[in-house]
């Protein structure tokens, strides 16, 4: 079978790269050629290697099947590719070749019930392909890319390659910022895409990408701007959630425990230690009772030296009850009225406007934290953002329901971290009362 390439130049130095690379990243841009690329890859090694095992992932299958197998087919049509040399199997989702090479078509939505992608752990590839990775869990693309390199591969290199738009998540911390600064590791290799490099789409994608209204999007789809303005209802800004890993250290100060009790099956109960605005330990459970999450307070307490008074949890539902059995912690009602009586819709508005003034200015860090639990904390802050600003002068968050519709999860790490303020509000408040002494006459 003779396939004739005639790639753009991005999809060409993407080729060449592929050669001595790793991981490759192609993208910054729609209409860069980014899913014929992969499609392209994946066939030419179909023919190449029989017998060849590679994926496609994208984070929701549906959307794979309705875009890159749409791809698919179209650079099989392209290049001339008998339909009987391959065929989908639907059921199982993968594309199977005559010689034996198949394509499995990946769905890497992150599920609660396998938070660690233990799904994919006993598959053996020769390579692998993401598409649009800005939407997938960086921790898929850890597990899959710990599986390719097992089939074949005294034949071909176990190479991983990665598509997708700017995007201000790990895409952007991985790729872009070590490649603006020069100094991306030695086996990766980023290369960016613009519809502007692509001579066969170039023209429709202009008159499509140039009608987008919304400008961050326009700068991120048709001018593959990285350091597009982020939407500004946003209360952080991404580099100051990132610097938290980073910022310096509090060692000596006093120590603190906020508790964010699970409410429902899937959500999690988060304990954060503190010293001073230092998160030093995090710990989770999940399907805990609240006796069993109380003794789990009551020893931690004892162990890092916490006072009750130095304790807060959710006072609010389930979490009412471990405030009831450890009495002398406090209890965190998220509707009660602000401290000081100030322009908040409520308690819960004000911790937090107050938790993103401090991450913005630096004064908030984390010592030690999972790979997973750091992702969904950026993910969880991220979703800060302002909502009805003016709407009867008091100063309004996204609701938690909304924010449980685009994660698909509670917010518990940062419904956690934003606790730790109503002590420091707390202190201003108390610090700020004027004392009238009474005038005493002689």
């Amino acid at each position: 079978m003779e396939i004739i390439l005639k790639p753009t130049i991005k999809q060409y130095e993407a080729w060449e790269a592929l050669k001595i690379k790793d991981e490759v990243f192609l993208g910054g841009g729609a209409g860069g050629g980014k899913s014929w690329l992969i499609c392209e890859t994946r066939l030419v090694n179909c023919y190449l290697y029989p017998g060849y095992r590679s994926f496609i992932g994208r984070e929701e299958l549906k959307r794979l099947m309705q875009s890159t197998y749409v791809t698919w087919c179209k650079v099989t049509q392209h290049h001339n590719i008998p339909k009987d040399d391959w065929k989908l199997n639907g059921q199982y989702n993968y594309i199977e070749f005559k010689n034996g090479s198949r394509i499995d078509l990946l769905d890497l939505k992150f599920i609660p019930s396998d938070p660690l992608y233990e799904r994919f752990g006993s598959l053996e590839y020769s390579d692998g392909a993401i598409e649009e990775a800005g939407e997938v869990h960086p921790l898929a693309k850890d597990v899959l890319g710990s599986r390719i390199g097992r089939h074949l591969n005294d034949k071909i290199r176990p190479t991983l390659l990665i598509t997708g738009n700017p995007k201000k998540n790990w895409t952007y911390q991985d790729y872009f910022k070590p490649y603006k600064a020069g100094n991306l590791p030695e086996n990766i290799a980023f290369i960016q895409s613009l519809y502007s490099d692509n001579p066969y789409t170039a023209e429709s994608y202009k008159k499509q990408l140039a009608q987008i209204k919304d400008k961050a999007t326009k700068e991120r789809l048709m001018f593959g701007n990285w350091e597009y303005d982020d939407d500004p209802s946003a209360l952080l800004t991404y580099d100051a959630i990132i610097d938290l890993f980073t910022n310096p250290h509090s060692e000596n100060g006093r120590r603190w425990m906020t508790v964010d009790v699970a409410r429902y099956g899937r959500d999690k109960s988060v304990i954060m230690l503190w010293n001073d605005l230092t998160i030093y330990k995090i710990v989770t459970f999940t399907k805990i009772g609240i006796d069993q999450l109380a003794e789990k307070v009551r020893n931690l307490a004892i162990e890092e030296h916490i006072p009750y008074s130095s304790i807060i949890a959710d006072d609010d539902g389930v979490g009412g009850g471990l405030v009831d059995i450890l009495r002398g912690i406090k209890g965190f009602i998220n509707n009660s009225r602000p401290l000081k009586e100030e322009n908040y819709q409520n308690l819960k508005t004000q911790c937090y406007y107050k938790l993103a003034e401090m991450i913005n200015n630096r004064a908030i860090s984390i010592k030690e934290i999972s790979t997973l639990d750091r992702t969904l904390l950026i993910e969880e802050l991220e979703q800060l953002k302002t909502k009805d600003a003016d709407k009867d002068n008091k100063l309004r968050i996204v609701p938690k329901e909304e924010i449980k519709e685009i994660l698909g999860r509670s917010p518990d790490l940062s419904d956690s971290m934003m606790m730790r303020m109503f002590f420091e509000i707390k202190n201003v408040a108390e610090n700020n009362i004027s004392i009238r002494r009474p005038q005493i006459s002689y």
